[in-house]
């Protein structure tokens, strides 16, 4: 594929039309590191050195930001995580009420009259009722022995509340990039340039032919336990593949270009969120997004089995 064009994204974006999700709003708890590395900022080359991005994607240019210290999460949100946040106040996510999520063609548990068809524009996704995080191929999948992979089916406005409700906050992209590159400079990896360095592999993503058949050869064919493979150089596990992870800023293609050189927030406003690091689908072939550079969006409603978050937060005092 030219990486200089656009490809549809690799998570299900919800069709328009359908009802408003109900926002939830619950008030902020006391800040909490728990889980966190803290990062001390300072300056980093943001963006795409390699000319490897989609058109669409702005991943250029290359531009210096300065960052203020930060904490952000080692690793993406558990299903357990994410359940105790669901025990203790009763949230309902997006999935949930609209009753349907995206799930990939090939791993759909469900009775076929809980299927909806291919999602448009996009046929290795099938809108599935009843799928949830609770039950992400479908009704007749579950999370009993997948506690430690990351939770999936989780909207921003989800990911948000769990944020709020932990004492946390979502990252900003800026931050969400300098703590993926793990302290290396125009690298494309959290670990380097090579995708699989003497033969072995570093990160979830899809082997084979997509969209047809997965090898699985890096170990696992949906989500990988949060703390698969080895971290990179800050301690986090899993920027690249695995799952996309909401940021807190709103897309827009041509931000780059003028964005602020000092912690960098995302445009004021716009119709979908910023996504980062790619999942367990990603293929050169398709959608060359586990690049740390690399960069998607997706509406604020939208929920799929390939898309979670982690966590962020200020320094605080010191």
């Amino acid at each position: 594929m030219d990486h200089a064009e656009a490809a549809p994204c690799c998570a299900a974006r919800r069709p328009q039309g359908e009802p408003v999700a109900r926002e939830q709003r619950l008030e902020a708890a006391p800040r909490s590191t728990r889980g966190q590395v803290r990062l001390a900022g300072g300056a980093f080359s943001m963006g795409d050195a390699f000319g490897e991005g989609y058109a669409a994607d702005g991943e250029v240019p290359v531009h210096q930001v300065e960052l203020a210290p930060f904490h952000i999460d080692a690793t993406a949100v558990t299903n357990a995580q994410f359940a105790t946040f669901v025990k203790a106040t009763g949230h309902v996510t997006d999935a949930e009420r609209f009753e349907t999520s995206a799930v990939f063609h090939s791993v759909v548990a469900a009775d076929p009259h809980d299927t909806y068809g291919p999602v448009p524009g996009t046929p290795w996704w099938i809108t599935v009722r009843g799928a949830t995080w609770r039950s992400p191929e479908g009704p007749l999948s579950d999370i009993s022995a997948r506690q430690n992979h990351p939770v999936v089916h989780v909207s921003w406005q989800d990911a948000a509340a769990y944020s709020a409700w932990a004492g946390k906050r979502l990252p900003t992209e800026a931050e969400w990039e300098y703590a993926a590159r793990g302290g290396l400079e125009d690298r494309r990896f959290p670990w380097g340039d090579e995708l699989a360095p003497r033969g072995r592999w570093r990160c979830n993503i899809w082997q084979g032919r997509f969209p047809d058949h997965n090898t699985a050869e890096d170990g696992f064919l949906t989500t990988a336990p949060v703390k698969a493979y080895s971290p990179n150089g800050h301690g986090l596990w899993n920027t690249s593949g695995n799952v996309w992870e909401w940021c807190t800023d709103w897309f827009a293609a041509n931000y780059y270009a003028s964005s602020p050189a000092a912690n960098p927030a995302g445009p004021a406003d716009g119709e979908a969120r910023v996504m980062r690091g790619g999942s367990y689908l990603c293929h050169d072939s398709y959608c060359h997004r586990y690049r740390v550079a690399a960069r998607s969006s997706n509406t604020p409603d939208s929920s799929a089995a390939n898309l979670g978050f982690r966590c962020a937060n200020d320094q605080g005092p010191s």
